[in-house]
This record gives structure tokens, C-alpha cells and sequence, in this order.
């Protein structure tokens, strides 16, 4: 079935483009190991070696409940607790937690489909060979990302939502900007950063099998990219003028405002009859969402001090938002973390197929005694 069939609002058109200007850079040198890059070039390994198949490494036959796909608790939806709540059938309150989940997905969706142009820019303005390497690898696990969130939409969710205007001005800022760096700020600080976030936020708390695995096995690809960023943007930055950190501590402010103010699933109430305006009142009050901002800004702030911009302006703006304190978080620490949810995840998987393939050779041991 065609993806604009299952829209619930349709797209502005049947796809976007976005002009861009930038040079696209060639370099001559392929002595790598000779060039003192031995962080990234380890880091390209590791990108090659963690490669995996979404058809294979998911289980896609575990069942999905499209009206609780997520396991989404009463307490945790935005209109609980309003005067719209006790007008809501089962039957309604089904359908909000289908619509929600299709609406964050569909986001994660079109977030990745943005990553993976956001990747493939890099490869082409990035000016070292090594920083190309491993944005090829990053473009290659952003396709994954799509695919396996693609596919969890259509089979099991039935449902999409269109991007969401903020996240596309975001993107849209992202690719249009000419300076090579650009695509890495955008990308993997603010949008890897958001991502993160609002992956987090579901891997924990969701008890459904299927969303658990995917999240955590896109995280543990999403951890090494922002690794990435923060290695190439610390390098850079130190050879910018005060001038230049500024532009871009600018840019970093903008779009913190943005994902902290826009981002709320507002369009899901709107399809529920709720005016814009107690739909925004009623998602500002939701803990879910406090809880996705808390989450956000540990992933964001200590990576924008850890890359060199921590101007006046930029600590100015964390201490209004009340997340400054942040920028002293570990982002190795949630890296690590990341790794090991997956790893797990993984451990569990198998050892539950050892003990069934254990199982199974049993029975049939025990019925070829029966007959002998």
C-alpha cells in the first residue's frame, strides 16, 4: 500500500526540495594513518564492524496491539485529566494512543530520512577523507533507521503522520546552509540530539518487545554518530574566530528553542477536535513532556560545551531555559549506556533461541525413544 494512503493528514506534496549551495571537496590524501586521525579512523572501524540487517536482527513477528503499540499508560496522554477525557470511549482512547505513536514514529521517520541526506551531504563537503569514511557508514545505517521505522509504521501501526513544520524548518536550515560544517551542527548535535531523546524516553518506558528492540539497536548506531560530530566540530571550532562561534552559537539557540517549544504532537489533539490552543495549553502541562525536554537538553547541552561553543550568549540562553547545569552531564556515560541496552537486548534474543533450539532437540530425542 502506497505510505500517502495510511497519511492521516496528507503532505504538502508528494516529497520536498531544498536548495543547497556548497562546494563539493575532493582530497588527495589517502595516507589516513599518517595523518594523526586515529580517533576517527577508529571510529569508521567501528562503523563497519556494528553494520547489521533490520530484516534480520529485528523480529518482526512479534505482535503489535496498533491501538497500544507502546504500552502508553492513561497518566502519560496529554488529554488525561481534561474535560475531553471523560467524553473519550475505549474505543478512543485506542485510537489517541495509535495516533500518538504514529505521530512520534512518523517524526523519527522523516528525522532519519534527514540524517541520511544530512550523512550523504557530509561525504560530499567534508574536506578530510577519513570524516567522508564514516559518513558513508552514517548514511548507510540512516537508511537502516528508515527502513526498520518505515516498515514498523506501515505493518504494524497502519497510520502516519506527515513531518512536523518545525522538525522540516530545522532540516530545511540544516542542508541550506553552504558551510561544510553546517550538516554536523544541525545534525548530529540538535536533530541526533532530539532523537535520542525521544528515543530514550521510549525504549525505558515502553514494555512492548518490538518498539524495545528497535530503538535500542537505532541508539546504539545513533551513539557512535554523535561521537562523531563531536570529534570533527571540536577540531574545527578551535580554528574559528569569536565571530564565527557566534554564528553558529546563534544557530544552536534557535533551534534549542524550537525543539523545546514546537515539538508537542499537537496536530494528534487537533484530529480529536481539539482547538490549537488548549491543545498547546494541554501538552505544555503533559509530564511525558517535561520528562522528553529533561531528556533532550542532557543529550544536547554538555555536547555543545564539549565542541567549543559556550559563549556568554549560548550559557545565557541555557540558564533561561533552566538547563545549564547540564553541560556538566556525561555524555560518555549515556553513550555507554546505550551500547549496553542493545548488547542486552541482544544477549536476551539469543540465549531465549539457544534454549528453545535446546528444547526442541530434546522433544525430538524423547519421541525418537518412544518409538524405538
Amino acid at each position: 500500500m502506497s505510505t500517502h494512503e495510511l497519511y492521516v493528514n496528507p503532505p504538502s506534496g508528494p516529497g520536498r526540495e531544498i536548495p543547497a549551495s556548497g562546494d563539493a571537496r575532493f582530497s588527495w590524501e589517502y595516507d589516513m594513518a599518517g595523518a594523526g586521525r586515529d580517533r576517527l579512523l577508529a571510529l569508521y572501524q567501528k562503523g563497519k564492524d556494528k553494520q547489521w540487517d533490520g530484516a534480520r536482527r529485528i523480529d518482526w513477528d512479534l505482535e503489535v496491539d496498533p491501538y497500544d503499540p507502546l504500552g502508553t499508560p492513561d497518566e502519560a496522554l496529554a488529554l488525561h485529566g481534561t474535560r475531553y477525557w471523560a467524553k473519550l470511549t475505549e474505543k478512543d482512547k485506542g485510537d489517541l494512543r495509535r495516533h500518538y505513536a504514529a505521530w512520534n514514529f512518523s517524526q523519527f521517520l522523516h528525522g532519519e530520512q534527514g540524517a541520511m541526506v544530512c550523512a550523504a551531504r557530509i561525504v560530499e563537503s567534508a574536506p578530510d577523507l577519513d570524516a567522508k569514511f564514516y559518513s558513508a557508514t552514517q548514511t548507510m545505517d540512516e537508511a537502516r533507521h528508515a527502513e526498520v521505522y518505515g516498515r514498523f509504521l506501515h505493518e504494524k501501526i497502519g497510520m502516519l503522520y506527515p513531518i512536523n513544520d518545525d522538525l522540516q524548518a530545522l532540516l530545511d536550515d540544516t542542508l541550506r546552509d553552504s558551510r561544510w560544517d553546517m550538516p554536523y551542527l544541525g545534525m548530529q548535535v540538535l536533530i541526533e540530539g532530539l532523537a535520542l531523546a525521544a528515543f530514550g524516553m521510549i525504549r525505558d518506558t515502553t514494555d512492548k518487545p518490538l518498539p524495545k528492540q528497535i530503538l535500542a539497536y537505532v541508539m546504539q548506531d545513533e551513539a557512535r554518530h554523535v561521537a562523531f560530530g563531536r570529534m570533527a566540530l571540536r577540531d574545527h571550532y578551535k580554528q574559528l574566530t569569536d565571530a564565527e562561534l557566534r554564528e553558529r552559537e546563534e544557530f544552536v539557540i534557535e533551534g534549542c528553542h524550537l525543539m523545546r517549544d514546537r515539538l508537542r504532537g499537537v496536530e494528534v489533539l487537533e484530529n480529536f477536535g481539539v482547538p490549537r490552543k488548549e491543545a498547546e495549553e494541554f501538552s505544555e502541562r503533559s509530564e511525558f513532556l517535561h520528562l522528553f525536554r529533561k531528556l533532550l537538553f542532557s543529550r544536547i547541552v554538555p555536547c555543545v560545551k564539549d565542541i567549543g561553543l559556550w559563549g556568554e550568549r549560548l550559557q545565557r540562553a541555557y540558564l533561561d531555559m533552566g538547563v545549564f547545569d547540564m553541560g556538566d552531564s556525561s555524555l560518555d556515560l549515556l553513550m555507554t549506556r546505550d551500547e549496553e541496552v542493545a548488547e542486552r537486548l541482544d544477549a536476551e534474543r539469543f540465549a531465549a533461541e539457544e534454549r528453545a533450539r535446546v528444547a526442541e532437540v530434546a522433544e525430538m530425542v524423547a519421541d525418537g525413544a518412544a518409538e524405538g
